[in-house]
Parts: C-alpha cells; structure tokens; sequence
C-alpha cells in the first residue's frame, strides 16, 4: 500500500471514528453520568470519614486512595490527554461539563451577560484557584477537596441555571482550567475540520440530499469558522453536519505555526508566561524551597523582636487557610501571606524574564510587532504543559514513596519529558520564524533568544527537582 493510499485510509478510519460519536451521542452521554458519579463519591464520601493516620495505606484507606485517584492520576493525564486527544475529556468525561450542560437544560435560559464574556477570565479564574487551593492545601486534605473541586462544580451548575440553553457557558468564559486545556489542545494531531465549500453547497444541496439537521453545540463553538481544536470538545456532535466537518488528522505543530499569529491573544501569552509558567511554578515550588523557610525564619524572628504577634496566630478558618491541628498541620496568618506572595513573585519573575526574552526574539525578526510575540510565546506550550505534568505527577511520587514503591526511575523520566518538551518548543519556534523571515542567520537569532526563554523555564524544576536539594 502507497503512503497516500496509507494515509487516506487512516484518515477514513478516523472519519468513521467521530461519525460513530454522533450516532452513539447516547452512550457518550451515559459515559459522563459514569464519570460525574465516581467523581461524587470521591470528593463527598471521603470528607465522612476520618482523616488517615500514620498507617493508612492507599489500598486500604479511601482518603489516601481519592487523592491518589484526585491528584495522581487523574489530573496529569487529563493534561496529558489534551496534547494527544484533543478536548476529549471536555466533551465525553468531565463531570463539570456534563452537570453544567444538564442544568442549562432545565434552567433559565437567559442571555450570556457582557461581563462574562471577558477574555481574561482564563488566566484570572486558573490563577486565584491555583493560590486557594495552596492556602487550603487541596492536595492534602478532603475538605479542601470539597471546597475547591466541588465549590467550582456547584458554581458550574448554578451558571448552567442561569444562561444558556443545553450549553456549556461555564465551560466557554469561566471554567479555571478552560484556557489551559485550550492552549494544549492546540497539540493534539487530530481535530474536527470544517470543508468550507461543502458547507456552502449544503445551502443548495441540503446534508446528504436532504434537510440540514440543526447540531447543538454546547461549547459555543462557531462550527463554520471553527480552523481549530483549542475550543472544540471532541464531542462528536456535529461530525457530519452539512456533509461538511469530519474527524481529521493534521500535523501537531499546524495550529501553532499556521493560526498562532490570528489565534493567540495577550490574555493567552499571560496564561503562559504568568499562569503555567509563573503562578504554577511558585504553587509546586513553594513547599520544597529552602529561600521560603529562610524568609519565614527571618520575619518571624522579626515580628517577635517587634512585639508583632498576631502574624504568628493560627485562629484563621480551615477554609481560608490551612487548619488540621491534630495533623499538626496549621498556617498561621503569616504562612498564608508567604505562600500567596512566594507564589505571586514567582510568577512576576519568571514571567517577566521570559517576555522580555521573547520579546528579543521578536525584535530579531523586524520591527517589534505584539502580535509575533504573542506568537512565539505559543511556542512554549509544550514546556509549559510539560512542566505542571511534571508538578502535578510530584504529588503521584510521594503517595507511592510513602508506600515504599520504588520510584528510582523518576529522574530520568523527568529528564526525558524536559528533553521532548523542549526539542517540540525550539521546533515551533524554528517554524513560527519561518512566518517572519527567510533569513536562516535571522531565524537562527530569533531562536537564541527563544532557547534562552527555555532555559530560565527548565531552570524551575531543575531547582525543584534537584537543586533546591542541594541547599
């Protein structure tokens, strides 16, 4: 078999795929209710119980197993699955979609405010659950859980009541991980392509000779200007509408190279920069840093010189910081100030060490142009998913250290993830250039500053992995 006629009929295969979505809508709907009730019980049932003690085990205590499940597994690979799937998870597993979707069913139906449609929501909603949920310590205990994970859950529902009609309003403007799994779905080698002149001769022709059946898409999705897979859900719905839109492959770096420039915002370049690479960096960060305990040495040795002493209280709210005194684990107020400041100063730096490095490769490439910088900070996506899988799959390491598994393996596999991920950013970056310029010694500038941006971004988990060990 030639490589075309190889090619075409994988694409053909993958076509039947997503037409087999459309058709069997019923038993991917049944897979969500699935979903959302295992995802109910593990955040519900384990707040009923008492918290593990120094002889639980993950395989016979259900708190421990929940946020193993939580935590472990389930958020890494949910990250992990945007680059490979697309929006997969969005459309036919998350529990938050499927309950907002319903409510909006049933609910008022009202017309999505202004307000709500504010393109920074992505990077604001991402950044304030990432520092709550260090204050609480979501990653540790249920109540937290609960509060941060099924606090968002009810505001999706209360949103789906609200506006809408059968959508996913929540999902679209306000859900805190949309814009991140937008930026990584922009990865995935596959997506759902819209043939532009079929959809022009359904206007005569109809869908297959007849009437054009009206395709509800949840996400808000414009489907006849949809080039991409960073908003879509891979629901499957709207395969074969006006014979026009088919499940396609394509290659992973096409919507970066090719639409970044149209596509990308600054409110992305911010998730990027000062989200994934700044607030998410500060938030692993800042329970293994030696500078954090150092700080905090030093200014509660200076409050008590100071007669200051009410920084030092422990009386805040589980809810507002973290309070399990019989865990012996309590922030007083100046450990919630440090741990939001750490990871807000984190941010700034990192952040704006990168943008000013971006912007060099910019400049190289012509007359400054805010549009290539935002651009180009596309091309850091995969160091920046790959960095909060590494952050994320921490959390996986220590559940499985404190059941004395070997885990000897996991430096090397953190060096091998950096590795791909950052050969797949100086590779974007290398084609994004090619956008701007035919000049291999340009491009070759441009890419410099590009690889210099990488290396201040491997330089935090070098830190967390293995330097800060070191202190």
């Amino acid at each position: 078999m030639s490589g075309q006629a190889s090619l075409t009929l994988r694409a053909s295969r993958l076509a039947r795929a997503g037409a087999w979505m459309q058709r069997h809508g019923a038993v991917v709907r049944a897979i969500q209710w699935f979903v959302v009730g295992i995802y109910a019980f593990l955040i519900i049932v384990p707040v009923c119980l008492p918290l593990p003690d120094g002889t639980a085990h993950l395989w016979s205590n259900l708190t421990l197993a929940a946020q193993f499940v939580f935590w472990g597994i389930w958020w890494p690979f949910v990250l992990l699955s945007m680059v490979m799937l697309g929006r997969v998870w969005c459309g036919v597993l998350c529990p938050e979609g499927a309950l907002s979707e319903f409510a909006s069913k049933h609910g008022l139906g009202r017309a999505i405010p202004r307000w709500m449609r504010w393109g920074g929501w992505p990077f604001v909603a991402f950044g304030l659950t990432t520092i709550y949920g260090q204050m609480v310590s979501v990653y540790q205990y249920p109540l937290a859980v609960l509060l941060v994970l099924g606090g968002s859950t009810l505001a999706a529902m209360v949103i789906g009541l609200l506006y809408g009609r059968e959508k996913r309003v929540w999902c679209r403007y306000l859900c805190p991980v949309n814009g991140v799994f937008s930026l990584l779905a922009r990865l995935a080698p596959f997506h759902y392509k819209v043939d532009e002149d079929a959809w022009r001769r359904s206007y005569k022709q109809g869908e297959r000779g007849h009437r054009v059946i009206p395709v509800n898409c949840a996400p808000l999705v414009p489907l006849r200007n949809m080039k991409g897979a960073a908003a879509c859900h891979m629901c499957g719905r709207c395969s074969g509408h006006r014979d026009a839109i088919a499940l396609s492959w394509r290659s992973p770096s096409q919507e970066v190279v090719e639409r970044g420039r149209e596509a990308a915002s600054g409110w992305d370049t911010a998730l990027v920069l000062y989200g994934l690479l700044g607030i998410a960096i500060g938030a692993f960060h800042w329970t293994v840093s030696p500078w954090f305990i150092g700080l905090k040495q030093f200014l509660a040795m200076w409050l008590i010189d100071h007669d200051i002493t009410w920084p030092l209280a422990t009386n805040a709210p589980w809810f507002l910081l973290t309070h399990y005194p019989a865990q012996n684990d309590v922030f007083s107020w100046l450990d919630g100030g440090l741990v939001v400041g750490y990871i807000v100063a984190t941010a700034l730096v990192y952040g704006t060490v990168l943008l000013a490095l971006l912007a060099l490769a910019a400049r190289v490439l012509g007359r400054f142009d805010i549009r290539r910088l935002h651009h180009l900070t596309q091309a850091l996506i995969p160091v920046a998913g790959a960095g909060v899988f590494l952050g994320l799959s921490a959390t996986t390491l220590s559940l499985l250290r404190a059941e004395h598994i070997p885990v000897d393996w996991a430096s090397d596999v953190r060096i091998a993830v950096l590795a791909i991920a950052n050969t797949w950013s100086a590779w974007l970056a290398w084609r994004v250039t090619s956008r701007y310029s035919a000049s291999v010694l340009t491009r070759g500038a441009a890419t410099l500053w590009f690889i210099a941006a990488l290396a201040v971004a491997d330089s935090a988990w070098w830190l967390m992995f293995w330097g800060f060990a070191r202190w």
